[in-house]
């Protein structure tokens, strides 16, 4: 996993519900926890785009709900500034759900735009996406 090249203001608190924009047969993710997020005693974890978290499907196929998946946040509400300084927000949050935690998306279309800083990090799930921004 490459580290990001942005000033990333984490928008995402765990426990937040996220849309997913695959088409891997969930609709909606619950974020229970963000792997490789340290944080002090008495702060909850966030997430922010290209973080890997883990998730419980809430809303979707009857064979996907009410399973612990691995989700990547490709878009976030919250704005951020890149390295140019330019600030980018996205309309909505969303996220792709995953097979595993080397990066291999489980749908094989993704609806939508992507960050770019999510795209660098995850390559495998840079090939679904359309559009990049």
């Amino acid at each position: 996993m490459k580290a990001v090249k942005a000033r990333l203001s984490r928008g995402l608190n765990v426990g937040s519900y996220i849309p997913t924009c695959d088409n891997s047969g969930a609709r909606v993710v619950r974020i229970h926890a963000v792997k490789q997020m340290k944080t002090s005693r008495g702060k909850q974890p966030c997430a922010s785009i290209g973080d890997l978290a883990f998730g419980s499907v809430k809303e979707g196929s009857p064979e996907m709900r009410k399973t612990v998946v691995l989700v990547v946040i490709v878009r976030q509400r919250s704005p951020y500034k890149r390295l140019d300084g330019t600030t980018i927000q996205f309309e909505d949050n969303a996220c792709v759900v995953l097979k595993d935690d080397k990066g291999n998306p489980k749908g094989t279309l993704i609806r939508g735009a992507i960050a770019k800083e999510a795209a660098e990090r995850w390559p495998a799930v840079s090939k679904l996406a359309r559009m990049t921004i």
